[in-house]
């Protein structure tokens, strides 16, 4: 197993796959098995599919979680309860621009509606 130095931004390219052993995870994100157990127990958001003999598979979007989690500790500097302070806010952003988009969608859908029904 090849590991990149943690502080290189620089990421081998994501596969195409459904689920990721903590083997692949581990060199995707250049980190090392125990430390993704152990961000497991620190990050709520973090949260693989244990089947079989307690093994995890993650996902794609749980490979970007960690991305952005090696990110926020190694590169940005942020401790451990900064970087959940920041994914959490960071969350909560990305909600509300969901419901900003999904309501000027309605008002627009209304609109059209409304100028179907008056013709």
């Amino acid at each position: 197993m090849m590991m990149l130095d943690p502080s290189s931004g620089e990421l081998p390219p994501i596969p195409a796959k459904r689920y990721f052993t903590i083997g692949e995870v581990s060199e995707l994100c250049s980190v090392k098995p125990h430390v993704l157990r152990y961000w497991e127990q620190e990050f709520q958001q973090l949260q693989p599919v244990k089947r079989r003999g307690n093994r995890r598979y993650y996902q794609r979007h749980e490979v970007e979680l960690i991305r952005t989690i090696r990110r926020l500790l190694y590169i940005e500097g942020y401790t451990i309860s900064g970087a959940g302070n920041r994914l959490r806010e960071e969350k909560q952003k990305s909600g509300k621009r969901l419901n900003k988009k999904l309501y000027d969608q309605v008002i627009e859908e209304l609109t059209d509606i409304s100028d179907l029904l008056r013709s």
